[in-house]
C-alpha cells in the first residue's frame, strides 16, 4: 500500500509500486497509466494491461473494453471513501493518522453495504 502526496504524477507512483505487485491476471488503470516502460514492466510479471490508449499516442494500443468495464467498482469505492468530510479535505496532515481514518471509513461501508 503506497500513500502519497496528492501532487504525485501517476507514473511516478507506478514506478513506486511495480515491485510490490501481486501475481494477478490482468491489471485494469486509466490512461494516466499509459506508458511503454509501465506496459513492458506488466508484460514482464505475466500481467495483462488493461489501460486504453492516451489521446495523444500515435499508434493505439488495443485493450480489452468489456474488462474495462469492471473498473467502475473501483471508481464507486473511491467516491464513497470522498464522502467522508475528513479524507475528501485530507484534514490530517500525518500520513498514519490520515491512513486510519481511511481504513475506518472502509470498514464502516463495508459494514453498512453488507
Amino acid at each position: 500500500m503506497l500513500l502519497s502526496e496528492g501532487q504525485m504524477s501517476d507514473y511516478k507512483g507506478a514506478a513506486l509500486m511495480i515491485d510490490a505487485l501481486p501475481k494477478a491476471k490482468a491489471l485494469l488503470a486509466d490512461r494516466g497509466y499509459d506508458a511503454d516502460w509501465f506496459r513492458a514492466a506488466l508484460a514482464e510479471r505475466g500481467i495483462a494491461a488493461c489501460i486504453p490508449s492516451r489521446s495523444n499516442r500515435k499508434v493505439r494500443i488495443p485493450h480489452d473494453p468489456m474488462l474495462y468495464r469492471q473498473r467502475h467498482r473501483i471508481e464507486n469505492m473511491f467516491g464513497k471513501l470522498k464522502d467522508w468530510r475528513r479524507i475528501h479535505t485530507r484534514y490530517d496532515r500525518c500520513a498514519h493518522t490520515f491512513f486510519s481514518a481511511i481504513c475506518i471509513a472502509a470498514t464502516i461501508i463495508f459494514r453498512i453495504n453488507q
